[in-house]
């Protein structure tokens, strides 16, 4: 198995780059996936460690040996694309059998691991069929499956999952997170989903345009993001975001949004007091805006007065678009609301889950020195 690295690494064509100076590492056996919007250079990313994409600039490392000038038939490394890129006129055994026959890999070795694969995959009924006999989920196996039988130190994927109906994206997810603990390998995935990648990676590395945003675990991604970027991005519904000024008058500190005023709890104060008398913007995601007669317990509230604009049947919650003064809202609250459109109800926000991010830098002041 393999650990990999991205030391300095450029991707430019000409003027623009679409990588700049990318640095992570990936430990052996890890799941890391890139995730980001349309453009932000993941999909480039692993075409460079795949050896696909020439690196313009910097080194990538798989093991202890840089790659950067490594024919990709000779990085160790297999590819499942979005397409599959399955050949048409082949048989599934032979798409999964083509590369292992390119090594010169004796017969009875191929129909072994073959017929291995295919009964890992649950395809092993189809190993006659053509591409075109297949849905779409065993397509996508047979594409995973004819990266399995090389054997590689790596699989990278990217965005296999793109091209199947809603309920077969759920199974494919937890088939391929099954498989990475079956085969003890180290994954590289990328996709634009970003609840993909909240579910599948152990660590997630979330770009946008060409610089990555942050590394880190989905529940630190979640409730630690690094910038408002990565608060925006990852969660759905996405975070709501407020602009104010941090005042501290009567050693109370207040983020005053104009619409209304909401008190830092003791627990952020030690974060956020340094900030004081500076533009901010505040974040709070929906499921942290209650309907104030369901609210839960043991949460430090601060209770407004908004207008309904749109409720949202969803059966086990219900979405509630608000607006106050001009400025529109989620909140994902209790079933048992009975607030409906037109109304004007009072919800709580969970001051204890609020996020404060700097108007200009657009950093978490919890991670400003």
């Amino acid at each position: 198995m393999a650990s990999i690295s991205f030391k300095h690494v450029y991707k430019r064509y000409g003027n623009n780059a679409v990588v700049k100076d990318l640095n992570i590492e990936v430990a052996d056996k890890e799941f890391l996936v890139f995730v980001g919007p349309s453009g932000c250079g993941k999909s480039t990313s692993l075409r460079m460690l795949a050896g696909l994409e020439e690196i313009s600039e910097g080194e990538i490392c798989i093991g202890d040996r840089v790659v950067n000038n490594v024919a990709p038939k000779d990085r160790d490394v297999a590819m499942v694309f979005q397409s599959y890129a399955l050949y048409p006129h082949m048989t599934v055994y032979e798409n999964m059998a083509f590369g292992l026959k390119l090594r010169k890999t004796p017969k009875t070795v191929i129909d072994q691991r073959v017929k291995e694969a295919a009964d890992q995959l649950g395809i092993g009924q189809l190993l006659d069929r053509r591409p075109r006999q297949l849905s779409g989920g065993q397509r996508q196996r047979v594409a995973v499956g004819r990266a399995i039988v090389r054997e590689p130190k790596v699989f990278l994927m990217d965005e296999p999952l793109s091209n199947l109906d809603a309920k077969l994206r759920v199974e494919a997810r937890s088939f391929i997170s099954k498989l990475h603990q079956r085969l003890g390998t180290t994954f590289i995935y990328v996709t634009h989903d970003q609840v993909e990648a909240m579910t599948m990676g152990t660590r997630i590395c979330v770009l946008s345009a060409g610089e990555l945003q942050q590394i880190d675990s989905p529940y630190n991604l979640y409730h630690h993001p690094h910038n408002l970027f990565v608060a925006g991005f990852i969660g759905s519904p996405a975070m709501n975001f407020f602009d104010g000024t941090l005042n501290k008058v009567d050693g109370q500190l207040t983020v005053d949004l104009g619409a209304f005023k909401i008190p830092v709890p003791a627990s952020k104060v030690a974060s956020f007091e340094k900030s004081a008398g500076k533009k901010v913007i505040l974040g709070i995601r929906p499921e942290d805006i209650h309907d104030i007669e369901y609210k839960p317990q043991g949460i430090t509230p601060a209770t407004i007065e908004v207008n309904v604009e749109v409720v949202e049947q969803m059966g086990n919650e219900v979405n509630l678009y608000l607006e106050e003064q001009g400025k529109t809202f989620i909140a994902r609250v209790d079933p048992r609301t009975k607030a409906s459109v037109g109304n004007r109800v009072g919800v709580a926000l969970a001051t204890d889950n609020m996020h404060l991010f700097d108007a200009d830098t657009k950093i978490s002041l919890a991670d400003m020195g």
